[in-house]
């Protein structure tokens, strides 16, 4: 079964939105005082409520029904995302951000392999040798793999590279069903499980909790709905590549909002991610436009 080049361009659009969302995190994470489970709770409430209306003003009333009952695709997204939300968060805490990081980009090659296994959707060497290029850019970009790491952190971090991946192919095998539901319930379901872990929830008010519902809106609401939207549409090694432009993002909003000049390595690791994902793109294009362009 064919795929438009449109629909390609849409699928990279939104996933690319969704990396740029995602890597506010930092930025809304640095004006807020209070402890990961509070943040996730309240990130979570606030994210699932926004995507909840945005289901409701599309397809009316009707479209709780999804919510309450997504489906079993659904129900299986909604709660491998969950597992990627909270796993992260203990992650941070248990080892170092480097050796989450560094985890977290191999998932082009985890989405490739269980898309491989589960759908025979075989990722192409372009792909695959930018993801590498992609991991070694990560890897500068935090410091290199040279720090020591607790082994409750990075089985943590497999874990949640892992239900990340497994949702990127879920979500392309099911693309004829909407996952935004899903994306809602899993917002809400991440919050019910950081609840009794949130030491600091009785604290939030005022202008930390407009912090928050920009945090859960922004960041969350519209990130991971884009990501559901956009990687139906997209090989899902391909989804996780260009996901990755989220890391070197990250510096930049730090540096737009509290002017901290990113380190060299993180220029040349962030250059490299960047110039990774612009080489698949175009040689995917590329390739698209020969063959639509060839006589048949």
């Amino acid at each position: 079964m064919g795929q438009t080049r449109s629909e390609r361009g849409l699928g990279i659009a939104l996933v690319v939105a969704a990396a740029i969302a995602w890597s506010t995190a930092p930025f809304f994470t640095r004006l807020l005082p209070f402890d990961p489970w509070t943040i996730l709770f309240w990130r979570g409430l606030f994210g699932g409520s926004l995507i909840t209306a945005f289901l409701v003003l599309m397809q009316g009333r009707g479209a709780l029904r999804q919510l309450a009952a997504p489906g079993r695709s659904g129900l299986l997204v909604a709660s491998l995302s969950t597992i990627g939300m909270v796993s992260f968060i203990p992650a941070l805490q248990m080892t170092k951000v480097m050796n989450v990081a560094v985890l977290i980009a191999t998932q082009p090659f985890v989405a490739a392999a269980l898309a491989w296994l589960w759908l025979g959707e075989a990722a192409t060497w372009r792909t695959l040798i930018a993801s590498l290029v992609a991991f070694a850019g990560v890897a500068i970009t935090v410091g290199g793999l040279a720090a020591g790491a607790d082994i409750g952190g990075i089985v943590l971090s497999c874990l949640m590279v892992l239900a990340i991946s497994a949702m990127t192919v879920v979500v392309r095998r099911h693309r004829e069903t909407s996952m935004v539901a899903a994306a809602a319930l899993s917002n809400f379901l991440g919050s019910l499980v950081s609840l009794p872990f949130a030491r600091d929830i009785a604290h939030v008010g005022g202008h930390t909790l407009a912090i928050l519902a920009m945090f859960g809106c922004l960041q969350v609401a519209l990130g991971l709905t884009f990501y559901m939207l956009g990687s139906r549409l997209l090989p899902s090694g391909q989804a996780s590549l260009i996901a990755m432009l989220e890391t070197p993002l990250m510096p930049f909003w730090i540096w737009v909002a509290f002017r901290e000049l990113p380190a060299v390595h993180a220029l040349i690791g962030g250059a490299l991610v960047i110039g990774a994902v612009l080489a698949d793109i175009a040689g995917d294009a590329r390739k698209r436009g020969r063959s639509e362009s060839a006589p048949s």
